[in-house]
């Protein structure tokens, strides 16, 4: 498949970028704004991967013709340098292949991700603020800030329910494949016997949704202020500071108390609200998918077991793509890029595939 006219077009395109980037208007509009540095940037990442690659491809040209001639010791030297450049060309293939995708839509927004425990008691609370505490360590290790919006801790420091923002690049991208039923097999603290249990803990990561993205009007909440309750200390049990919000037309409820500041969690509380309406938008759009894309990353539904981890064998197992690790003491202390890593490549592939951009490039 020829993408020179693609190119071309992608050219032309980015002229008229360059255009509006030096304008002095830009900025009138943030979010026009914004969605056009975003363009501009991936689009000037691309042309300089094309431009590279044409160059690659040349100095290809140039070895395999001198490797060919009559000067033993030039053509010796030309053949050594084949094999690096055939697979330099082949990475920036790849790269080129991937940034002619149309971007996901909210790929480049922040998270908002919520652990809830799920079958196995006190045990899978504790799971629950494993959980928590990994993707926090995962955070820290690659600069992104995390905020909690919501929590209720359980009896034994566990955890029956976590939400929080993660904010900086590209996070929903990143962390979106952590969506589904997160599955447990170790001994828990309070088994007496040693048995191994299995618990569960199901995680949820929505891309944060913008205020132009779901209109929110007034007459379709129920906007109530109560009493906070449960740990926090006296502050917070006696100031009227809890929001629970309805949503109307959806039936929806979301509740924030961790905040002494109402005004702050009534914030939190349509954050999180917008968030989970645009997840059932995206979930309508995800039925759109082909049924083998669906069956090799999965939905991020909530109800789909995506991973085990277990402790006794030290091994962690993703069941969307088969990949087993035998690092679980490194894994839970947030180093998780080896699997997210295997996971994006493994959903390039098919959206390279569906998009009929798979074949090399020329």
């Amino acid at each position: 498949m020829d993408f020179r006219p693609l190119i071309e077009q992608k050219r032309k395109r980015f002229e008229e970028l360059e255009a509006l980037v030096g304008s002095s208007s830009l900025f009138e509009n943030p979010k026009r704004a914004r969605d056009i540095m975003r363009e501009h940037a991936n689009l000037k990442r691309l042309l300089e991967e094309w431009d590279m690659l044409e160059k690659k491809h040349r100095e290809l040209e140039d070895s395999r013709l001198l490797a060919a001639g009559g000067d033993t010791e030039l053509a010796e030297l030309a053949a050594s340098e084949i094999a690096p450049l055939e697979a330099e060309i082949g990475r920036l293939s790849k790269d080129v292949q991937v940034a002619l995708l149309p971007p996901e839509p909210h790929e480049d927004r922040d998270a908002i991700v919520e652990i809830r425990a799920g079958t196995g008691g006190s045990e899978a609370a504790l799971f629950a603020a494993d959980l928590y505490r990994m993707y926090n360590r995962y955070a820290e290790s690659h600069r992104l800030k995390v905020e909690e919006l919501e929590s209720s801790p359980s009896e034994l420091g566990g955890l029956k329910e976590v939400i929080f923002k993660v904010s900086g690049e590209h996070v929903f991208r990143t962390l979106r494949y952590e969506s589904g039923v997160h599955r447990v097999q170790r001994v828990p603290v309070t088994e007496a016997q040693g048995r191994i249990h299995t618990s569960t803990a199901t995680v949820a990561v929505l891309p944060e949704a913008e205020e132009i993205d779901l209109e929110l009007r007034p007459e379709d909440l129920r906007i109530e202020v109560c009493r906070a309750g449960g740990p926090g200390g006296q502050g917070v049990n006696t100031t009227d500071s809890a929001v629970q919000i309805l949503h109307i037309p959806t039936g929806k409820i979301v509740r924030c108390q961790d905040g002494r500041s109402q005004q702050k969690n009534k914030e939190k509380a349509l954050a999180i609200l917008r968030a989970r309406l645009l997840e059932e938008r995206q979930q309508e759009e995800a039925e759109k998918y082909s049924a083998h894309r669906r069956s090799l990353i999965g939905s991020g539904g909530r109800e789909e077991k995506i991973r085990t981890y277990n402790f006794p064998q030290n091994r962690v197992t993703d069941h969307r793509i088969g990949m087993t690790l035998f690092n679980l003491d490194f894994f839970m202390e947030g180093q998780l890029d080896e699997m997210v890593n295997a996971l994006q490549a493994s959903d390039m592939e098919q959206r390279l595939k569906e998009a009929g951009l798979e074949q090399a490039v020329a």
